[in-house]
């Protein structure tokens, strides 16, 4: 395993956020960095311990130009939607300005998502997306997701958690020659990250969202 930073647990949750303008574009990531944080992404718990995850690295320069291109166009038209983060809580002055930078970096993040060096895929195999399984469906998968972004902060790289590309989710599919049963869950662009390090980022107080014992 690489050397990891010397984060506790509760550091290390509360600092791994959405890097998107801070990714560094040029800095070449090891495959073996990358493989040591799959190995931790595999901990994670799956349904009846099925662990019918597979994991898509593309780092060929011409994959991430054909998946980048994808992006971009889903972003465009998310950035145009009224459900885009930029145009949020535009009621909430102090939340708005979090907001309008939050947009800025999406939209920066889909004009380079073709130069991070790694895309990561995590995708479930599946004969059926079927109602009333989607929890449990989705559940064997993310939370591996989430534990690839928590080892990648440990070991000094960036990620984001994006999943706009899923509009077009055959498309990519066919541009990576994935079978007709492998269902991507997220897309992970990967990479160094530059400047200083991270720390937790406003919420929303507890209290407003808490419910004990019933709503």
């Amino acid at each position: 395993m690489a050397y990891t930073i010397p984060l506790n647990p509760d550091e290390l949750l509360t600092t791994t956020r959405s890097v998107r303008k801070r990714l560094d574009l040029t800095r070449p990531v090891p495959r073996e960095l990358i493989r040591d944080c799959l190995e931790v992404a595999l901990q994670a718990p799956s349904g009846s311990n099925r662990q019918d995850w597979h994991w898509i690295v593309v780092t060929d320069a011409d994959q991430r130009r054909a998946v980048g291109e994808v992006y971009r166009r889903a972003t465009e038209e998310y950035l145009a939607s009224s459900g885009a983060a930029g145009k949020l809580f535009a009621h909430d002055p102090a939340r708005a300005a979090i907001q309008s930078r939050v947009g800025d970096s999406v939209a920066y993040l889909a004009e380079h998502m073709s130069e991070v060096p790694v895309l990561v895929l995590p995708c479930i195999q599946t004969a059926s997306l079927g109602e009333g399984t989607q929890a449990g469906l989705w559940g064997s998968l993310l939370p591996a997701a989430w534990n690839f972004m928590l080892a990648a902060r440990a070991r000094g790289l960036g990620t984001a958690w994006t999943s706009l590309h899923l509009n077009y989710e055959r498309e990519v599919a066919t541009i990576l020659g994935l079978p007709d049963d492998l269902h991507q869950g997220v897309l992970i662009p990967t990479a160094y990250y530059t400047g200083a390090s991270f720390r937790p980022a406003p919420r929303q107080p507890l209290d407003e969202v808490l419910h004990w014992d019933r709503w």
